[in-house]
């Protein structure tokens, strides 16, 4: 039975760089197709497998577990209990986490602002 406690992993060590770049550094964690959408979905308020799963982008759910790990391991996510005494965990933002808000933030004015037919679900 999971315990009352917010399960965290710490960061790993990092990975292999390809540069000390910090531009490169941030895309090698979060810029593949999947990763800064679970970001977003959590910024959102979804913290369930399922609601992930339940996305419009319709992310396949062995990505989906495979980002969930990742985001842990690196310390931009942990696993919660869904609600006391359930079996079901649950995901949320860290500090770290909480801290790409602006990032998506930017790219979501950028994408209203030029790409015609978007609109946001994130507010400011």
């Amino acid at each position: 039975m999971p315990s009352s406690r917010a399960r965290s992993t710490p960061p790993s060590a990092a990975p292999a760089r390809r540069s000390p770049c910090p531009v490169a550094c941030f895309l090698d964690l979060l810029g593949d197709r999947w990763t800064l959408l679970v970001v977003r979905d959590l910024l959102l308020g979804r913290s369930r497998f399922k609601e992930f799963v339940a996305s419009p982008e319709g992310i396949p759910t062995n990505i989906l577990s495979e980002r969930l790990r990742r985001l842990t391991e690196q310390g931009v996510v942990e696993q919660i209990e869904s609600s006391p005494g359930s079996k079901h965990l649950a995901y949320r933002l860290t500090r770290r986490g909480q801290a790409l808000r602006p990032v998506l933030e930017s790219m979501r004015a950028w994408g209203l602002k030029h790409l015609r037919g978007t609109r946001a679900a994130l507010e400011e």
